[in-house]
């Protein structure tokens, strides 16, 4: 078994003396893991940095088996990101993510290309990224099968003036279909006030994660912004 393609790395951890087993995120083969031979030595380590932009080769006897990655590097995006903290921090909670919420081995196409737009913006420094990061989060949800349904008022009806969610349903709600309710609901995920959305958006994430705690780096992001 043979496939090439390309991905970013999503996290490492040493194999044995010398090598290293890899976690990457894939456009046609999505969450996949391999072993890298010499991946833990002074040469090949540094190219294994999370957020790192690679070209993959992976090999196996048979589809189900670990089977070994050959790397080479496309974009060292980590190293680009180490002086920037918030940055730094978003892809961090974004790899952290994708680890914990994605099944292995499941294309995830649409969400692999706006991942990578996302770690892009933050190479190159935009300022709106992490509104950008809350629309990602939303898209994560909805490749989770719990998407928002934040078109128009769950109780109105109407597509203007949505300020809340409710936390049950994930549907937009108006701030006239609120009205004494208003209290109980949720932020409507808007991309200028980043850090209130994403207190939605993880309120769902751990309702589609179920006994899984949100992981920590997502927490740091939510400190930094």
């Amino acid at each position: 078994m043979e496939w090439r393609d390309q991905g970013f790395l999503l996290g490492m951890r040493r194999h044995g003396e010398s090598s290293a087993i890899i976690e990457v995120f894939s456009e046609l083969h999505g969450r996949h893991a391999g072993v890298v031979r010499g991946g833990a030595s002074r040469r090949v380590s540094p190219l294994l940095q999370q957020g790192n932009q690679l070209q993959l080769t992976w090999r196996a006897r048979l589809e189900e088996h670990l089977g070994t990655f050959a790397v080479e590097p496309l974009q060292a995006r980590a190293a680009a990101l180490m002086s920037d903290r918030r940055a730094l921090a978003g892809l961090n909670s974004v790899t952290a993510l994708l680890r914990l919420a994605l099944p292995e081995r499941e294309a995830h196409k649409r969400l692999y290309q706006a991942s990578v737009a996302l770690l892009d913006e933050m190479v190159a420094g935009s300022k709106g990224w992490p509104g950008h990061y809350l629309h990602w989060e939303l898209l994560l949800l909805e490749e989770m099968g719990f998407g928002l349904d934040l078109t128009s008022c769950a109780v109105t009806g109407q597509t203007s003036d949505l300020v809340h969610v409710s936390p049950r349903s994930g549907r937009a709600v108006s701030r006239q279909g609120a009205g004494a309710w208003a209290d109980r609901l949720l932020p409507f995920p808007d991309p200028q006030m980043p850090a209130d959305g994403l207190g939605t958006t993880g309120h769902f994430l751990e309702l589609a994660l179920g006994d899984a705690p949100l992981p920590e780096a997502r927490a740091r992001l939510l400190e930094v912004l």
